[in-house]
């Protein structure tokens, strides 16, 4: 069962920037194609596929949010540029195997989840 670790939460001021990063351990990650969801009713944000080639956003972050991922390394990265107030929240980052290009949101396909990181947009 791939494990996934979330980081690079804090507190930001509007138009700020932060970086999380999503950690994942085991064998089989490049496999996964990795979401990106925030708050309690887990909003979807940004999903890429297990190769990279595919990537989705919610309207609310397209242009300013951008997700990437290095097998190499493990890790999926959510770049979150010109942050506004409404993007606080506590971000988790979610796995499942495979592709979920038309379905990237639907939260009960996802086989892993992380334990979330706090990301706070506030002056």
């Amino acid at each position: 069962q791939l494990q996934l670790v979330e980081s690079g939460g804090g507190l930001v001021q509007p138009g700020g920037s932060l970086r999380l990063s999503c950690a994942a351990s085991g064998s089989d990650w490049v496999w996964y194609s990795i979401g990106w969801f925030r708050g309690k009713e887990r909003e979807g944000v940004s999903y890429i596929s297990d190769n990279g080639d595919s990537t989705q956003y919610a309207e609310s972050v397209k242009g300013r949010f951008t997700i990437s991922r290095d097998n190499a390394k493990n890790t999926v990265y959510l770049q979150m540029n010109n942050l506004r107030p409404e993007d606080t929240g506590v971000y988790y980052c979610a796995g499942k195997k495979g592709v979920l290009l038309f379905r990237p949101w639907a939260i009960a396909l996802y086989d892993t989840w992380g334990q979330g990181t706090q990301v706070t947009v506030s002056s």
